[in-house]
């Protein structure tokens, strides 16, 4: 065995002697890098790894069999070197508890203080093309990452496992071009002890320590926004999850997730639990990267979608900063298609309260959420994976231990299934809509009339019925009424003044991307053309950033006086524009003080103006049943001036109306460019 390797001044003992300390050293600094953080020394307990089948588990066993090869080659070395004086055991190679999974951010691999040297972008140069290589089918995906339809209606008995993801082809850079290219335009808020809220300002760049105690809604940066249009201040998200090391732990939530992009955010060893989407709709738990465990919820038939987008960030600080979003976790959400962000800090209590079962406020919503999500599983299992240091140690704990008596937005959650009983109904979809606007003091006074406008990315399948119901709620009028009328006479209803806005044929043809930027944007053909669909209540959505398209889900609902042709239903005129007169905004003083006076509501989040996602009902006004087929999650709070409605409405209004036999809704199904292939 002494025999030197052509070309080569190294004997093969030599060689395999070389090799085995190479890998010990890159089994300690990938173990190392992993390592979640501990505060105390004791011996951490076995990790506990719940493995459910997913259809959608990540592929690591090019891993696998690369680790089996250095496995077999120190092993082979072992036996032929008798004169080698290192014996190695089992804990030198990579930890068999959990084997890293393929990681494509290059920041994934930490080298620590005592690794040894080795160049990463070298090693992540050759695992690229061994995976071309191996798994070419796998790059391809990579390049062109999967978008599903998130938001198709699934009214129509449309199975999960039927939909055909759609190709997205925007551009899909690393973490660091991403930030690069999206200047900032953020007004600075306050930080330090004291900080106060932001609603305007100058531009400037956005501290890392930035804080909003106040809470804080805004658009999110755009890399194709129009740069005399770039006034306001906007969120990124290098601007939400930081500063980075500080965040001690995070539960992270969307319907479409870049796992790797997202981990680039976090340091490491930061434990994250995230809730995604499951493609047979099953309840699932499992470890999806070092110190990541994923969790999803179920779906009744498989149908429907886990559509909320939020994040609670613990700092070390104790801070905690609460996030609801319209964005899903990927790029393109972050960078080119524009969508909403509501952002605010909450401090650490003194010390925690007892805790109150009958809660019904911020927090304790919250706490319903998350367990309907599956996040207490998944948080007892993060426990018992070794973070026994996490900020909470059960849900409950968000309302003992965090003081959020400056929260005055309020929660709608939409839960998954049938929700039967009053207790039940006010906690999910467009009834939970309605005690949020009464609880805002913004339900519609007598005399005065109601008037939408609802923004979004998907069209559902709409009946006079189901529009009138979501009305009734969007008045803040209980649904008691509405179930006690006869159903003959509740279909036979003329439509509301709601106004839909969805983006027009044109105004995605004319975008700055183009036909290639209508991806997020769903409406079929046979919804537009059919017998009783409402053409007559659409408008075209139009971003105020300029050629952007939006996935903004909005809804903005403004108090007018009640006239004669404007009384029990929307004006039906076909100008492309409506009449000044019929949005004419009325305010109201519900409670006799000037602090009270509102013009309406805003509501920004998840929810698309769809039946899927606000639910549908049924029962008697003693007994009601609300039907949810998605999760989704949103926030309501009122509007006090005309300009307070301008800064929040992120669309040009008032927008214009589709001139009939002209206009059509985008459909992305009739694109040449996503033809399925």
């Amino acid at each position: 065995m002494t025999k030197k390797l052509q070309g080569s001044s190294l004997s093969w003992q030599e060689t395999c002697t070389s090799f085995m300390l190479f890998s010990r050293a890159l089994a300690l600094s990938v173990r190392e890098a992993y390592k979640p953080s501990k505060t105390s020394d004791r011996k951490p307990e076995p990790k506990e790894i719940i493995e459910i089948p997913s259809s959608d588990e990540e592929d690591n066993n090019e891993d696998v069999q690369l680790q089996s090869d250095v496995q077999r080659a120190i092993e082979a070395s072992k036996a032929q070197s008798a004169s080698s004086s290192r014996t190695y055991s089992p804990q030198d190679s990579i930890s068999p508890t959990i084997s890293p999974p393929a990681i494509s951010a290059p920041s994934m691999l930490v080298r620590s203080s005592n690794a040894f040297p080795f160049d990463r972008a070298q090693l992540e140069r050759e695992r690229l093309e061994r995976q071309k290589r191996l798994r070419p089918d796998l790059v391809e995906a990579q390049s062109k990452p999967q978008l599903d339809n998130e938001d198709e209606e699934t009214d129509e008995n449309v199975n999960m496992n039927g939909r055909s993801a759609k190709r997205q082809r925007l551009s899909h850079n690393s973490s660091t071009a991403y930030h690069s290219n999206v200047p900032s335009s953020s007004t600075r808020p306050t930080t330090g002890k004291a900080p106060r809220a932001t609603t305007s300002g100058t531009q400037s760049k956005e501290p890392a320590d930035a804080y909003f105690w106040n809470g804080e809604l805004r658009q999110t940066a755009n890399k194709y926004v129009e740069p005399s249009k770039d006034t306001r201040p906007l969120f990124r998200l290098t601007d939400i999850l930081a500063p980075r090391d500080e965040i001690s732990f995070a539960i992270i939530s969307a319907y479409c997730v870049d796992f790797p992009w997202m981990y680039s955010f976090f340091n490491p060893s930061t434990p994250v639990i995230i809730v995604a989407q499951d493609s047979q709709g099953n309840e699932t738990m499992k470890e999806v990267l070092p110190n990541w465990i994923k969790t999803t919820p179920f779906l009744r038939g498989g149908r429907g979608c886990m559509h909320m987008k939020f994040m609670l960030i613990f700092y070390k600080t104790g801070r905690l900063r609460v996030v609801v979003s319209t964005a899903n976790l990927l790029p393109i959400d972050w960078r080119d298609i524009e969508n909403s962000v509501w952002v605010q800090d909450v401090p650490l209590r003194p010390r925690p309260i007892p805790h109150e079962s009958k809660a019904n406020d911020f927090p304790a919503a919250w706490t319903r959420i998350l367990h309907s999500l599956n996040v207490a599983p998944a948080l007892i299992t993060m426990v018992k994976n070794g973070h026994t240091d996490l900020p909470i140690s059960r849900l409950e704990d968000l309302r003992r231990k965090w003081d959020f008596s400056k929260v005055k937005i309020h929660l709608v959650p939409s839960l998954a299934g049938k929700h039967e009983g009053w207790p039940k109904v006010l906690q999910s979809g467009h009834v939970a809509l309605m005690k949020a606007v009464r609880d805002s003091g913004a339900r519609t006074p007598k005399g005065k009339e109601l008037v939408l406008e609802c923004q979004g990315s998907s069209i559902g399948t709409y009946s006079t019925q189901w529009v009138n119901e979501f009305y009734c709620s969007a008045r803040g009028d209980s649904a008691e009424e509405w179930l006690d009328q006869p159903k003959s006479r509740r279909t036979k209803l003329p439509y509301p003044p709601i106004k839909i806005l969805f983006p027009s044929d044109k105004t995605v043809k004319e975008s700055a991307l183009g036909e290639q930027g209508g991806g997020t944007m769903f409406c079929r053909r046979s919804q537009w053309e059919g017998a009783k669909f409402p053409r007559t209540l659409f408008h075209d959505s139009r971003s105020k950033s300029g050629g952007v398209l939006m996935h903004s889900k909005m809804i903005i609902a403004t108090f007018r006086d009640t006239g004669p042709s404007s009384k029990g239903k929307a004006p039906q005129s076909d100008s492309e524009t409506e009449p000044e007169s019929d949005d004419e905004v009325v305010e109201v003083d519900a409670q006799g003080r000037e602090e009270d006076k509102v013009i309406g509501w805003a509501y920004v989040g998840s929810h698309n103006f769809t039946p899927s996602a606000w639910g549908t009902l049924s029962g008697s006004g003693f007994n009601p049943i609300l039907n949810n087929t998605n999760f989704e999650l949103g926030i309501v709070f009122p509007l006090r001036s005309a300009e307070e409605l301008e800064r929040v409405a992120c669309w040009e209004r008032p927008p214009r109306k589709y001139v009939l036999g002209k206009d059509e809704p985008w459909m992305q199904s009739e694109s040449a460019y996503f033809a399925e292939e």
